[in-house]
């Protein structure tokens, strides 16, 4: 996949970003980040993690909303697609990713925040506020995945030949049979299907996180059809294991048409468990 096809892509769905958007690199043990930071200055911050391909810039129509009140900080995601280097120190387990974000934080100045991550970003997020609880105010999980319940053997099946041979035509199919009904942004889906075919990209999983050991409040956003879980299996099993829960199921969303699509009332929910 050229550069410059992949950066014509980025640079659209940055566009759409509001115009007072500025793009930081931080510096960190295992490279460079981009953060994309948006909303008022002294605003109380809020980190937000994207899914896998997805890039930080997926949270572009929440960010005028959400930005109204808070700080935003969207984060390209360490062994993705986007524009966060990896150099330096090798990027190996879970240890390495929460140092990483940990590098983050200090690069920003964070000695805490608001914590909200969609699916492998809400892995990410839940996953480091175990490991750093004293830096996590809230915790907003968008259909998380890996952290209430396993995908689904047909998702996994679905994703097999993007995964295996890599193309812009799979992604896309992949894409269509997911968000069935929902339309997602056109621009959106190109950076994806872009992303999807990056070589060495290296998505670094671990542990099923504890859920019960969390200590602070969290905000669990499911799609009413994903078909990367069972929604149910998940809404009943956060329930009863959340010592301080909210627990939402989005109708007629699907897992990728999220947090985009129709996000009039994912900002409503984010902003009034944020606040």
């Amino acid at each position: 996949m050229p550069s410059d096809t992949f950066d014509l892509a980025y640079d659209a769905l940055r566009a759409r970003w509001p115009a007072s958007t500025q793009g930081l690199d931080v510096a960190t043990p295992y490279g460079g980040t981009r953060v994309h930071v948006y909303g008022p200055a002294d605003g109380e911050p809020l980190v937000l993690l994207p899914g896998g391909s997805a890039t930080g810039l997926s949270w572009f129509a929440n960010a005028a909303a959400l930005g109204t009140r808070y700080r935003l900080y969207a984060v390209d995601l360490l062994g993705d697609a986007g524009r966060t280097q990896r150099k330096g120190t090798a990027l190996k387990n879970t240890a390495d990713l929460t140092a990483w974000l940990d590098a983050v934080l200090d690069g920003l100045q964070l000695a805490r925040t608001r914590l909200c991550g969609h699916s492998y970003g809400a892995w990410l997020a839940a996953t480091y506020t175990l490991h750093a609880p004293q830096r996590v105010d809230r915790l907003a999980l968008v259909d998380p995945t890996r952290v209430f319940s396993g995908f689904r053997p047909s998702y996994l099946l679905r994703a097999l030949p993007s995964l295996a041979f890599p193309s812009q035509s799979r992604a896309r199919a992949f894409l269509a049979w997911e968000t069935e009904g929902t339309h997602p942004d056109e621009t959106w889906q190109r950076l994806y299907a872009l992303a999807s075919t990056t070589p060495g990209r290296k998505l670094v999983t671990g542990p099923v996180p504890d859920t019960s050991a969390l200590g602070v409040p969290v905000l669990v956003l499911l799609a009413q059809h994903s078909r990367a879980h069972d929604t149910a299996k998940a809404a009943a099993r956060a329930r009863r294991t959340l010592a301080q829960g909210e627990v939402v199921v989005l109708p007629h969303a699907t897992h990728h048409s999220l947090p985009h699509t129709a996000p009039e009332e994912l900002n409503n929910r984010l902003l009034a468990f944020l606040n």
